[in-house]
This record gives C-alpha cells, sequence and structure tokens, in this order.
C-alpha cells in the first residue's frame, strides 16, 4: 500500500499569516539521525549536526516525521527536533505545499518485524520542537561525560535490539517497559535502541550519550 503523505492542518496554520511558503528549511536542536524511512526502524544513513539546516520536502499527515534532504542527502528525520526557518514571500493566497509519497511496503522485506510495527512503547520527553512552529520550552539534552571503558563494554556486549516510537536523543527517557542492562561498577546502564547503542542513567533512566 503507498501510504500518501503531505502537511497536517496543524503544520500548514503555523504558516505566518498569508504569506506564501517559498522554502522550508528547519534546524534540529540536538544532534538528530537521518533514516532511510519515516520511522525509528528504518537504517540510519546519516547525522543531523544539532543548528544544521535542512531542507523540507514535506511531513507525513499521520506522524511527525519529516521528509528531509542535508547536504544532498534525502532521508527522513524525526519532526518534533526541527524547528523552523522558513523563506517566505508576499502574496494574499498561500502557496499549496508540495506532498510526497512513501511506498511502505517497498522495505517491508529488508526490516522484516521491525516493517510490522514491533515497538515495545515509546521514548518519553527530551528536547522537542515542531516543524514550521517556534520553539515549545524544552532545551536539547546535553551529554554526560562517559568513561571510553563503559563505550567500550557496551559495543562488545551487544543486547537484542528494542524499537521505540520517537528518535532517540539525548535526554530522552525509556519507558519502564525496557530491561537496562547495568555497566558493572558503574552508574550507567545500557540498550540498544532504534537501532544504536544508547547509555542510560540508571536512576533517572534518560540516554546520556548515543554510541556512533
Amino acid at each position: 500500500m503507498i501510504i500518501k503523505t503531505l502537511l497536517s492542518l496543524s503544520v500548514a496554520g503555523a504558516l505566518l499569516g498569508s504569506a506564501a511558503f517559498a522554502e522550508s528549511v528547519a534546524t534540529s536542536w540536538t544532534d538528530l539521525n537521518l533514516r532511510s524511512g519515516p520511522g525509528p526502524m528504518y537504517p540510519i544513513v546519516g547525522v543531523i549536526p544539532a543548528d544544521k539546516l535542512v531542507t523540507v520536502d514535506g511531513c507525513l499527515a499521520e506522524s511527525s516525521w519529516c521528509k528531509v534532504s542535508l547536504d544532498g542527502t534525502d532521508g527522513w528525520a524525526a519532526g518534533n527536533y526541527l524547528t523552523t526557518r522558513a523563506v517566505l514571500k508576499s502574496t494574499e493566497q498561500p502557496t499549496v505545499v508540495k506532498t510526497v509519497t512513501y511506498d511502505n511496503n517497498k522495505d517491508a522485506e529488508t526490516l522484516g518485524g521491525a516493517a510490522a510495527g514491533a515497538v515495545a512503547g515509546a521514548l518519553i520527553a527530551g528536547p522537542f520542537g515542531a516543524v514550521f512552529g517556534g520553539m515549545l520550552g524544552a532545551s536539547a539534552g546535553e551529554a554526560v561525560a562517559v568513561d571510553e571503558t563503559v563505550v567500550t563494554y557496551v559495543q562488545t556486549n551487544p543486547v537484542d535490539q528494542v524499537y521505540l516510537e520517537g528518535e532517540v536523543v539525548v535526554g530522552a527517557g525509556l519507558p519502564e517497559t525496557v530491561t537496562l542492562v547495568p555497566v558493572p561498577d558503574t552508574e550507567f546502564s545500557y540498550v540498544y535502541v532504534n537501532g544504536v547503542p544508547v547509555i542510560v542513567n540508571s536512576t533517572e533512566r534518560k540516554i546520556v550519550r548515543i554510541v556512533r
């Protein structure tokens, strides 16, 4: 089934007055994964650095995922972590925003169970914004200093992958449904989420570092 995607009313409603939308660009509040498809189960094809401009082609009406381009690389990013930098032109009639399409079936064989919706919950809070909207009062999470011996332990002791709704960013919390694996003799735990290992503060269950 081909899912037709377009800007939702909440997004389109954020356009200023009657100005037409000439070009859409946005920045991420934190380092943000660029994925091959609109969801946490799709492979990571790049990373959008914090404050780096990306071109936005459009967003899914059914979710927060947006189709973007980063230095010539096309992919999908979680719109909740993008904030607008729109180039507008004055006119009395708003310009219709370009719609995009995505074929959900084309990656089904590669993604396996993940494509069928094997999602164990949702990431909690974290820094967030709204594409084509203003800042909503949250700031980007800051990475915590983690000894490289912890990173090495996480890399050499892989665990089963967990998929959660939303995107993996520093500062996001993990739900209680996710089992954390302790790193011996440290305050940290870890888990492999949405295709990447993450190091977590064991007490607060918040992501403090993404191992790339």
